[in-house]
């Protein structure tokens, strides 16, 4: 269950952008068009929808124990605690501080417990980053890095310009929508005012990393940190995006409120040579490594883990299984599963349910928007009440499922282009494979940590990789994790991060 918005996120927000007909927009559709606000596991307080825009700067307003924050930290799954990595990133804060146009200002961080990498600000001078982007730094620098960018937002007052430019444009809009009453018109001005409001994120963007590296330099850190890191989050971004069959996460987009990542490294060189050559300033590895080591990485147990095809959620004590080849996230508002390429899509996600409601009537209440549905059918057998039906969209099909645990329903919704009968067996046996957690599942079920070990005489990347999994994927995603670009023996004595139990 994870939100991905933020400064840091490298996925676009395309305001008014048309939809394609490709495997993303499914996914998309999947995590957006149901009928109902709904989770895995239900949070204790509501979550407002679209809390935290993509575009930058990313902030929220409001005074620190706000509402708004509160929810804000909900959204990402809660405040993670570790007081001595807190210590440390206040610290550093501090020292920007000093070197920044505002060396009074109280910045106090957060630790959020989400493994997304992301990081934003509040104008109160509360610097949020998730445990994610902690684990994907390989130095203090390129922490620091992060934290001056979000400084920079604040100090350049880029939330109020942005709120100030959005205020305009939907003032014309409505100018021209209900007091002209010219609504195409209005259309067209909202378009337009969009791309002047996305062409103004990206210059904000770069202008804090300008401003970000300057401090990070004065501050006495390696001013390079920013261009290092940017590089990690691109590869990162490129595995992720790998993994899930989509297509490539840096292509080029007018309406992207992000510059481009190659763009971001590209000026944050040339602005980190304006204080001297590759190796000036403090960079810290050894110290930031120690730091981290031990924290929780990946998803949180309490939150639901997903294991290669499967997905085992010990506090609700259930576990579910995708066809061979999906590829599972547990996204904030559900578990999203993507196959085939993108041609195939599955989403589970959970709604309160009376009693006195079957399950047949939820079926068919109409969970997408515009889509019929039909060709109720009750299952038999399981460990749970079950019962499916189809729905046929413009251009998707959709198998619908839903299981009754206590007083809630879990909703399986397939997509593919067509249902056909091998299509129709993967969703059957996906939905079967909905069961009480078994307790070697839930002996399985055990939270994961980032560790920081020495390389020995021999290692390389792939026997260091072997130590997180046997997935063909770790070696790559031990590279992207230490900031390597390329495979081979490793540097004896010297400290790596790896994943284990």
């Amino acid at each position: 269950m994870r939100v991905w918005a933020g400064d840091w996120d490298m996925r676009r927000n395309r305001p008014g952008a048309p939809r394609r007909a490709g495997g993303f927009a499914l996914i998309a559709a999947l995590a957006l068009t149901l009928a109902a606000c709904s989770a895995i596991d239900a949070p204790s307080r509501p979550i407002a929808a679209n809390l935290v825009p993509t575009a930058a700067p990313q902030t929220t307003g409001g005074a620190e124990t706000s509402p708004e924050r509160q929810r804000l930290v909900d959204a990402f799954g809660g405040e993670y605690s570790a007081p001595a990595v807190e210590r440390y990133l206040n610290d550093i804060l501090v020292r920007l501080a000093q070197a920044s146009d505002t060396p009074s200002e109280p910045y106090r961080v957060t630790i959020l417990d989400s493994p997304v990498v992301n990081a934003f600000a509040l104008p109160t001078g509360e610097i949020f980053v998730t445990r994610g982007l902690l684990e994907l730094a390989n130095d203090s620098s390129e922490i620091a890095a992060v934290m001056a960018h979000e400084i920079a937002h604040i100090t350049a007052r880029h939330a109020a310009q942005r709120a100030e430019l959005e205020k305009t444009a939907a003032l014309f809009t409505r100018v021209s929508d209900q007091v002209l009453d010219r609504p195409a018109e209005g259309e067209a001005v909202q378009a337009r005012m969009q791309l002047s409001i996305a062409r103004f994120s990206r210059q904000q963007e770069f202008e804090a990393d300008q401003i970000g590296i300057g401090v990070t330099a004065k501050a006495g850190y390696d001013p390079y940190a920013a261009s290092r890191f940017l590089t990690s989050l691109g590869r990162w971004s490129a595995l992720r995006t790998a993994m899930i069959g989509a297509g490539s996460a840096d292509k080029p987009d007018m309406m992207a409120t992000h510059p481009s990542t190659p763009e971001r490294i590209a000026q944050a060189v040339v602005e980190a040579r304006k204080f001297g050559a590759p190796g000036t300033g403090e960079a810290n590895r050894d110290d930031y490594l120690s730091v981290i080591d031990g924290v929780a990485y990946g998803d949180n147990p309490a939150q639901g883990l997903v294991r290669g095809t499967r997905f085992l959620h010990p506090k609700l004590g259930f576990a579910f299984e995708a066809p061979e080849g999906f590829t599972l996230e547990n996204q904030s508002a559900a578990l999203i599963g993507v196959g085939d390429g993108g041609a195939q899509a599955l989403r589970l996600d959970s709604i309160a349910l009376s009693p006195s409601t079957s399950l047949e009537d939820e079926l068919a209440s109409g969970w997408i928007d515009g889509v019929k549905t039909a060709s109720i059918e009750t299952l038999q057998g399981g460990d749970y009440p079950m019962a499916i039906a189809v729905a046929q969209g413009d251009q998707w099909s959709f198998r619908l499922g839903a299981v009754r645990v206590g007083d809630r329903v879990f909703r399986l919704i397939f997509a593919a282009h067509s249902l056909t009968p091998a299509i129709d067996a993967r969703f059957r046996a996906a939905i079967r494979s909905f069961h009480k957690l078994r307790p070697e599942e839930a002996a399985e079920a055990q939270a994961l940590r980032l560790r920081v070990v020495a390389a020995q005489d021999g290692d390389t990347t792939t026997t260091m990789a072997r130590r997180m999994s046997p997935d063909e994927r770790a070696v790559g995603q031990f590279l992207v994790l230490n900031g390597l670009d390329h495979e081979g023996p490793l540097v004896p004595g010297q400290r790596y991060k790896i994943i284990a139990p």
